[in-house]
């Protein structure tokens, strides 16, 4: 990393995060905590400059970096810089056409062209990337509600992750494989750990202090004159790979398609890499519904499907629960309380709240298999299977019963 690589890290690490905990306790105290404008303007000014000169002369460096490390910390920090300016109202796209940083616009485009991502700060800065030093992350704020929330989502995506590569494996080995349990039962766990994960985040992290001070730096933003939506959690490939393995979700689909395309850019180049990769595999519910006919009531069929079942009914549980507990209570509930001003820009991921909960309820309900007229969901192929299953377990129950009655006449 070179000199003036590692002056805006530190900054990033110090300064920058003393400043927005300043200013966040300044909006939280306030009697209308959606007020960002006209409080802390002298810090708000030297937030800009000191990111300024820290970032003009890294760009006339003409280095980012040294290698994939170096220049994805260089994008992440001059993205951490512009989501804060947005946060204070120091920019915000629907009032400009073009960035009023053109320095920083600068230096995030060319990183970002050169690693093949957007050039704003992504999840995976904040989560699977963001290294520790001496055991503190990086953060916009020192609030303890932020580090709670970073933490338990970099415990969720990690999880996701090993239940998509312990999935993944089975692909290689086929679904009838007799070590395919080894890959169930591991991506059972990894998604019974998520479900915990998300337990603890609503049990813990207080709403008005997530919505009010930790949500705002993920909105979107411009960079140059091109506006990027904000940071989404589900920024990474390990959570579309499930849906895919699973069947569940299908790239042919077009409106899961379009959501492919949109979030490649805001993904790691090697998730982006996976993800394709991934969408030429055929799912493990269409392999079993292929072999269902004729293999149904061999002993490999009902092992391997039913713990396909478990599997898909956990990531259900976790689907579920992350709509109806984390978005509703988190974003939905307290926007709703809002007066009408005050709900322009409210989401982080661009369009307007309305819209952006009912794309979310498509993905909770596609990953459920839920019975849906308007959508294409594998309700009815998850039913098939299931009925499978359970006809065996029948049969299996009324030959044990069968056999205990003949016992007990002899």
């Amino acid at each position: 990393m070179s000199q003036h690589a590692e002056a805006l890290e530190r900054w990033i690490r110090s300064a920058f995060v003393e400043i927005n905990t300043e200013l966040e306790e300044r909006y939280f105290a306030q009697a209308d905590r959606a007020r960002v404008i006209g409080t802390g303007d002298a810090l708000k000014r030297t937030l800009a400059e000191e990111g300024h000169a820290l970032i003009s002369a890294l760009l006339a460096e003409g280095n980012t970096g040294d290698g994939f490390q170096s220049a994805f910390g260089v994008l992440g920090n001059v993205g951490m810089y512009l989501a804060a300016l947005r946060r204070h109202e120091l920019t915000n796209p629907a009032r400009e056409e073009k960035s009023p940083f053109p320095q920083a616009s600068a230096l995030a485009l060319h990183v970002g062209a050169s690693l093949g991502m957007a050039p704003r700060f992504a999840t995976s800065h904040l989560a699977t990337h963001n290294r520790a030093r001496a055991g503190v992350r990086k953060s916009f704020t020192r609030l303890c509600d932020e580090f709670l929330f970073i933490d338990e989502n970099t415990r969720a995506i990690v999880l996701l992750q090993q239940s998509a590569d312990a999935l993944t494996r089975i692909v290689h080995l086929g679904v009838s494989s007799p070590v395919a349990d080894v890959m169930f039962e591991a991506a059972k766990r990894s998604l019974e750990e998520v479900i915990r994960c998300n337990t603890r985040l609503l049990a813990r992290l207080d709403v008005e202090r997530f919505f009010y001070s930790v949500r705002p730096y993920y909105k979107p933003y411009r960079v140059g004159r091109q506006e990027y939506r904000g940071a989404n959690a589900g920024d990474f490939a390990g959570i579309n790979e499930l849906d895919l393995l699973l069947g569940l979700c299908r790239a042919n689909d077009p409106y899961y398609a379009q959501l492919l395309v949109d979030k490649m850019l805001f993904m790691l180049p090697a998730d982006q890499a996976r993800l394709r990769e991934c969408m030429t595999h055929t799912s493990l519910l269409d392999e079993l519904l292929g072999l269902m006919d004729a293999h149904r009531h061999c002993d490999w069929f009902q092992r391997n499907a039913r713990a396909y079942l478990e599997v898909c009914d956990l990531f259900g549980r976790y689907a579920a629960q992350h709509h109806d507990g984390l978005v509703m209570r988190f974003i939905a509930e307290p926007a709703a309380r809002l007066d009408a001003g005050s709900l322009q820009d409210i989401t982080a991921s661009g369009p307007p709240l309305p819209v952006l909960l009912n794309a979310l309820a498509v993905l909770r309900d596609l990953r459920l298999g839920a019975p849906r007229t308007d959508l294409l969901t594998r309700h009815h192929d998850l039913a098939r299977l299931r009925c499978a299953v359970a006809d065996r377990g029948e049969a299996a129950h009324g030959d044990a019963a069968s056999t205990q009655s003949e016992r007990a006449r002899t």
